[in-house]
């Protein structure tokens, strides 16, 4: 599997799904979280790589265009002396090096594709990487609480078992309904900077209906 396809495998793994499936959530999102940020590191190198790589192709683009140019001024000035005989082996070399610059003009065009998609995949894992990061802190919390309140109603078993177990499950109500609001307030959040940005480059609000 190349590390394009591995990265996107991760970017289109459901973090909800695998903790409902897994017998050990915490567990199965730090091994998550590990292969992230180990794929992280490989993306961030290949982006690096391409880059230079995309550098270097463009050098040899305009080395074959200098050249290219050069030679026909040449042949240009044999003409003008009346001089074919020099001329045409000058033509040939601008037609060799302009059948260079094509290739490398089109070396260019997949490399610089390769590029965008890698810059899009790290985004994209990044994201992806602070999510599970979330979700396991969130987690953690949740455990620490389900724990704590575990002992609690065990130590007072004889004075309020389903008033602990009643705490507990507000609690788990409110974490929820907390992580719904707060995906709201994010939503509003990014279509005000939508808004600002559109306003900033004077692009027209599209209509909602």
């Amino acid at each position: 599997m190349s590390l394009l396809e591995r990265v996107a495998t991760l970017i289109r793994a459901n973090l909800n799904d695998l903790i409902d499936r897994s017998e050990d959530p915490e567990k199965m999102l730090k091994q998550v979280i590990l292969d992230m940020q180990n794929q992280l590191i490989q993306v961030k190198t290949q982006v690096a790589i391409a880059i230079a790589d995309q550098h270097v192709l463009r050098m040899k683009l305009q080395e074959n265009d200098e050249a290219a140019l050069e030679w026909l001024n040449k042949a240009e000035v044999a003409v003008e002396k009346k001089q074919d005989e020099l001329a045409r082996p000058a033509l040939k070399r601008v037609l060799s090096y302009k059948q260079m610059s094509g290739k490398f003009q089109q070396q260019l065009q997949d490399h610089s594709t390769q590029v965008e998609n890698l810059k899009t995949a790290l985004q994209k894992l990044e994201q992806k990487l602070i999510e599970a990061k979330s979700q396991s802190e969130l987690l953690s919390a949740r455990q620490r609480s389900a724990r704590a309140l575990s002992k609690t109603a065990t130590a007072g078993t004889a004075t309020g078992n389903s008033s602990q177990a009643a705490a507990f499950d507000r609690m788990n109500e409110k974490v929820d309904t907390d992580d719904e609001l707060l995906a709201l307030r994010r939503q509003d959040e990014v279509d005000l900077l939508l808004q600002e940005i559109k306003a900033k480059k004077n692009v027209p609000a599209i209509s909602d209906h």
